[in-house]
């Protein structure tokens, strides 16, 4: 039985691996204007507006009747499915996919623990399985395995938008500011982390790598992808440039792309990000 692989609109991929599986949208609202993730808003548009507007955006979860749509095609193709999807403590889109399968068979649906390129890699190593020969329920199985190994670490430009999602005080956020200090944050098994702090974006890039060689090292043997958050990728070729060290032995191309809208809203424009296995 052929497989498909379905995502959530978080899920960032580039391009050509993003024509390889459907897409299921979440929705943006700025204030009262609503937009559908990756279909009335693309990630240049939405920091565009981001940046312009002094409205701070939401997101709202995926319905299960959105799910149901795709799955219809999948049922009706004869074919099983593979659903990655934003992790559950982040959003209730999970929850709709699962509610969604109820009424299907051979729909597996794997809460990815991650967001943004963190679910881009783990969906990445979904259809390196597929092209080797694994059937959906097989594929779910190995992803409920590997991706607590899932380590997505970015480093903030600025704590203003952590501040206005409410993830942290005024007070943290003002001294940030004043200080020039660029937080280090994590996701992992589905939680937003605050790992350390740094004067600069120099020092904050050695923050990063440090955070990187914590977590035990990049298993390079599985995808890695990195991204940048807002309309230019000049402080994301920086880092790239500072940490060459990280990259040479176990990389041939580094490949980045942009940070969508979920994780973009926290995070705020000139932020970077690495999504990687560990080892």
């Amino acid at each position: 039985m052929k497989t498909r692989i379905i995502v959530d609109s978080t899920t960032d991929l580039m391009p050509e691996v993003k024509s390889r599986v459907s897409v299921v949208p979440l929705t943006v609202h700025f204030g009262e204007e609503e937009f559908i993730d990756g279909v009335t808003i693309d990630h240049k548009a939405f920091y565009e507006k981001l940046v312009e507007t002094d409205v701070h955006p939401t997101t709202s979860q995926a319905t299960p009747a959105s799910f149901q749509a795709e799955y219809e095609k999948v049922k009706q193709a004869g074919e099983s499915a593979v659903v990655i999807t934003l992790a559950a403590k982040l959003s209730g889109t999970y929850q709709s996919a699962v509610i969604a399968a109820g009424d299907y068979e051979n729909i597996y649906v794997v809460d990815s623990g991650s967001a943004a390129i963190g679910g881009g890699i783990l969906t990445e190593l979904a259809l390196q399985l597929k092209e080797n020969g694994l059937g959906a329920k097989e594929i779910a199985e190995r992803l409920e395995e590997e991706k607590g190994k899932v380590l997505l670490v970015a480093l903030v430009d600025t704590l203003e938008y952590l501040k206005k999602g409410g993830r942290i005080s005024k007070t943290a956020a003002f001294a940030g500011a004043v200080l020039n200090i660029k937080p280090v944050i994590a996701v992992a098994d589905g939680e937003i982390r605050i790992l350390g702090k740094a004067r600069g974006s120099k020092m904050g890039n050695n923050l990063l790598v440090q955070e990187m060689e914590k977590a035990g090292g990049v298993d390079f043997s599985k995808p890695v992808l990195l991204g940048y958050t807002g309309l230019s990728d000049a402080l994301l070729r920086k880092y790239i440039e500072d940490s060459k060290q990280l990259w040479e032995t176990g990389l041939e191309h580094i490949r980045y792309t942009t940070v969508g809208s979920v994780i973009g809203t926290h995070a705020g424009p000139g932020a970077i990000a690495v999504a990687f296995f560990r080892n």
